[in-house]
């Protein structure tokens, strides 16, 4: 796992290139502590670097940026290629040679071999740059699930890019803007949405895509996107082989590392799953890592040690109180790349791996988006029903709505007014359901930010990414599994975990968000695969105790209400707001207090 950043230039930039990429590389630093490096084309059109987690050949046989044997390519890349031992003796079959055991050098040769079709090849997570010396050109990418970030700014001929937003700015060359679409995105689901960022011109590279830049200008395609097929005759027993072949499948692949492998268990059905198989397929002593709390309500550390004890891990608890967490709170606001309603719990239980010597990690984040874990995959189907019943009488439903987004006083009614002077679709349930912050509410607070005319409208990104499965017969629970997939999971919970488990220096891998294992799992019809409580997942994995499956979901919660009205009160007291709107539930306010000091320390 590494940091990445680049510039690509024709006449800009060139007396100042090395300067330029050296502070980029700077702003990558805490990413990864074990090696770094820089490459600039003779021409000055190009200049690479990198930043290095040692995981797999640990010799300076893996130092970025690398390049071919000629010195035509060069190649700067973050992430793990999980298949790449099976990919390097393909190549060697066919008379390639290697100098490392590093995937980093597959991928060049791949690439050398294939050119942008390399990309479909890679079974894995990852954002890459490779620079070619003789045509003058850079092709980038994104691994197909959006895992990995990868980050560009782009003026006339010239492209930044970078891992994180923070080294893109680091460069001095964009200039620090709000940017409307991204802050809505932000107010409206409590994260940003891809292709945005919250600086306006600076983009995110959306998942599974890739960026050609030349001097004349840059192409961008879209090489792979989550597709549920046509349903087939599938019995249950059927269902149920198929998901356990690939999820063993995809434990298996995860596990490939040169230095130990660790495993995030948060007391729920699908950490227990990831240990349950592990404890299966590998050989070595497995570890684990869990928080713990004063708060009993949202304890979870002793059903997470019975869980370790049960499939024999060495189990290591983090107890985080209110008082450590006050503390820990101003790193955990250095480290945001980008704000969100999330972040903490993986900031706080990656600390606990990292001091404990471990550099890679697995997590079952995913595995409630694939298998119907949420109530979204309830609630949405019925809100579209219900809103297609009030849009059958005339002016009924746009009459509510507009009452309800005016007068209500309750944000969640706010919210449904929101969807309810929509057409009722799943996405516009869906961020409804989702929402943090109603249209108005979010207008009204961006204003703060940005003195524009041009409000947005409430149609947002949820829209567009579903719009991309057009052509493709969806139930309704598909979905709202596509929009979780698409939207939470990928601007969010993947986002967050990047940022803040690599602030620690470590390497969060996520088994159940796996490409094979979705084409695997997507063929199975949605009423058996998203059946309601995760069940095709349960019975996929028996090993499961029956006190985890039995218990209720809780998910991976902090006791944060508690503490911002506590502890931390002095960093969420002074949250300015425009007048009627409401600061409760808890994460409304933490929205908009780790907006304002991202924003203080961006801007200044």
């Amino acid at each position: 796992m590494c940091g990445i950043a680049g510039i690509l230039t024709v006449n800009q930039y060139q007396d100042g290139l090395e300067t330029i990429i050296r502070r980029m590389q700077t702003a990558l630093r805490h990413r990864d502590p074990d090696d770094s490096g820089i490459y600039i084309s003779s021409e000055k059109q190009a200049a690479l670097t990198h930043t290095r987690l040692a995981i797999l050949d640990l010799s300076q046989a893996g130092h970025q940026p690398m390049s071919t044997a000629d010195g035509r390519y060069w190649i700067t890349f973050n992430g793990e290629i999980y298949n790449f031992q099976q990919l390097r003796s393909n190549l060697i079959s066919q008379g390639e040679q290697f100098h490392s055991q590093t995937d980093t050098e597959v991928i060049l040769k791949l690439y050398q071999k294939m050119g942008s079709h390399c990309v479909e090849h890679l079974r894995g997570m990852f954002a890459l740059a490779i620079w070619d010396d003789f045509e003058k050109t850079c092709f980038l990418a994104r691994d197909p699930l959006g895992i990995k970030p990868l980050y560009y700014w782009q003026s006339g001929s010239s492209l930044v890019f970078a891992s994180e937003l923070r080294a893109i700015l680091a460069s001095g060359l964009p200039t620090i803007k709000m940017s409307m679409k991204g802050l809505y995105g932000y107010l409206i689901g409590g994260s940003v949405p891809e292709p945005y960022t919250l600086i306006e011109g600076v983009h995110c590279l959306a998942a599974g895509h890739w960026l050609h830049w030349q001097p004349v200008g840059m192409t961008k395609q879209q090489y792979w996107q989550i597709n549920f097929p046509p349903a087939t005759t599938i019995s249950p027993q059927e269902a149920k082989e198929k998901v356990r072949a690939a999820l063993v499948d995809s434990i298996q692949h995860h596990f490939v590392s040169d230095v130990p492998v660790g495993i995030f268990l948060s007391g729920g059905i699908d950490s227990t799953t990831v240990l349950a198989l592990a404890s299966q397929t590998q050989n070595e002593q497995l570890r684990t890592y869990s928080v713990a709390f004063e708060e009993q309500e949202w304890n979870e550390g002793e059903i997470a040690k019975q869980i370790a004890k049960q499939f024999g891990a060495e189990h290591t608890e983090y107890k985080v109180t209110a008082s450590l967490a006050k503390e820990l709170l101003p790193k955990f606001l250095q480290a945001i790349d980008q704000p969100s309603v999330d972040g903490f719990n993986t900031f706080c239980v990656s600390q606990l791996a990292h001091q404990s010597g471990t550099k890679v990690v697995l997590s079952g984040l995913g595995g409630d988006e694939l298998f119907a874990g949420y109530h979204s995959f309830e609630k949405i189907p019925q809100m579209v029903a219900w809103g297609k019943q009030m849009h059958a009488i005339p002016l009924l439903a746009t009459g509510v709505g507009v009452g309800l987004s005016h007068w209500a006083t309750s944000p969640k009614m706010k919210r449904l007014g929101d969807f309810l002077q929509q057409t009722p679709s799943s996405a516009a349930a869906y961020r409804s359901f989702r929402g943090i912050f109603s249209h108005t509410e979010a207008c009204a607070i961006a204003r703060q930010y940005i003195r524009s005319p041009q409000l947005p409208t409430p149609r947002g990104a949820r829209e567009d990414h579903l719009s991309s499965c057009l052509g493709q017969t969806l139930t309704l629970e598909d979905e709202v599994s596509f929009l979780e997939l698409s939207c939470y999971m990928r601007n969010q919970l993947l986002r967050d975990s990047d940022v803040m488990s690599m602030s620690w220096g470590l390497e969060l891998r996520v088994p159940l968000v796996d490409r094979a294992l979705l084409e695997a799992v997507a063929s199975i019809p949605s009423h058996i695969r998203l059946a309601s409580g995760k069940q095709l997942l349960i019975a996929a994995v028996p090993e499961l105790p029956d006190w985890v499956v039995n218990r209720p979901k809780r998910g991976f919660s902090f006791p944060f209400e508690q503490w911002m009205s506590g502890e931390w009160r002095d960093y969420f007291n002074h949250v300015n707001v425009p007048n009627n709107i409401s600061l409760k539930p808890w994460y409304r306010r933490w929205s908009l207090a780790i907006l304002k000091y991202w924003w203080e320390r961006v801007s200044k």
